[in-house]
């Protein structure tokens, strides 16, 4: 059946939304930003791996930025090691059924970092279980811990490197990480082999 598209509505909340997302951009944390990938680029540098992690849309985007790493994002280089732990579908239902969602990226992170890796989580809401039990995992596993989250942590939680998005709605946040970590790829990729001084062609 046809549809009342309301076409000033419709123009209103695309402009509603484009606003609100200019508006959380402009409270990027360019200093943290830059902070986070002169750690994230030393791991790599210094032999580490960079495993990432996330639910649903953020699953997603875990998933975007291992292949950014693993690929290229803007310099023809070598590649970089990362892993989503969100992409082998025997792992995650054979954890998921055996111990638990909850343990679906510990488990890996017990069997797969080193001392010195990164495990980077991302939540929307902060409070993801699953995350934030394989946050936990990593600094038992000697890693370094990065956790992107909406605009406050958890109470209590203290990992390396924290990135909050402050938006109120789940699609803003999700487009500050992906801002975020395309932010964090451009950066690693000059810190490491672009950056005078760094002795890499």
């Amino acid at each position: 059946m046809p549809l009342d598209l309301a076409p000033d509505l419709t123009i209103a909340l695309a402009q509603k939304a484009i606003d609100q997302c200019a508006r959380a951009v402009a409270q990027a944390p360019a200093q943290a930003l830059a902070e986070t990938a002169r750690r994230l680029a030393q791991t790599l540098a210094d032999g580490g791996s960079i495993f990432i992690c996330g639910n649903g849309g953020s699953a997603s985007q875990a998933q975007h930025f291992a292949a950014e790493f693993v690929g290229r994002f803007l310099l023809e280089r070598p590649a970089l090691p990362a892993v989503a732990l969100t992409t082998d579908t025997s792992i995650l239902t054979a954890i998921g059924n055996d111990y638990g969602f909850e343990d679906i990226f510990a488990r890996q992170v017990q069997a797969l970092m080193k001392p010195g890796d990164v495990l980077w989580g991302l939540s929307t809401s902060g409070r993801s279980p699953n995350v934030l039990k394989a946050l936990a995992a990593a600094r038992a596993a000697g890693g370094l811990t990065l956790f992107m989250c909406g605009p406050q942590a958890p109470e209590g939680l203290a990992p390396d490197m924290l990135l909050t998005a402050p938006a109120p709605e789940t699609p803003r946040i999700q487009e500050l990480h992906l801002l975020y970590g395309h932010t964090l790829c451009q950066l690693v990729e000059h810190l490491i082999f672009a950056a005078p001084g760094n002795g890499r062609p």
